[in-house]
């Protein structure tokens, strides 16, 4: 068995014998549940982004899973060890991983870019167009000397 799954199942057996004597004595105990969420979720989210190219990180479709069972994971051991989520402890967590992993990513679809040449063109075309046929009638009116005494 390998290093990782062993220390990945040893922190599952605390979890299991910690949610079923901690939440009648203490209720959420803030360094077990760090220490949980670190040795189960974080470990476990390590060797998934370790299995991923680095170069996909900061694609979702690519890293989704991994992130929606982190997510699920840090639940789950509040759930079991009756603390409230989310909490200020799993908003750490969470700022760390963003820190480490992506904090290289842009925000996909919030960004600023331009929009495509198609839909550029009009807009700088119409009025360019509209200012030639108005400089282009105002000379050809001022030309015409009918009326004029």
């Amino acid at each position: 068995m390998a290093p990782e799954s062993a220390s990945l199942l040893r922190a599952g057996l605390v979890l299991l014998m910690a949610a079923q004597v901690l939440p009648c004595v203490s209720g959420c105990g803030r360094g077990l549940y760090e220490k949980l969420i670190s040795e189960l979720c974080l470990d476990k989210f390590k060797l998934d982004m370790r299995g991923l190219d680095r170069g996909l990180w900061c694609s979702w479709l690519d890293t989704m899973e991994i992130y929606e069972g982190l997510t699920n994971c840090t639940f789950q051991v509040a759930l079991r060890m009756d603390c409230f989520w989310p909490n200020q402890i799993v908003d750490h967590f969470f700022m760390q991983i963003h820190q480490v992993y992506f904090h290289d990513c842009a925000l996909t679809g919030r960004l600023i870019h331009d929009p495509p040449i198609g839909i550029v063109a009009p807009f700088i075309a119409v009025p360019v167009l509209i200012t030639l046929v108005m400089t282009a009638l105002v000379v050809w009116r001022s030309k015409r000397t009918e009326g004029v005494l």
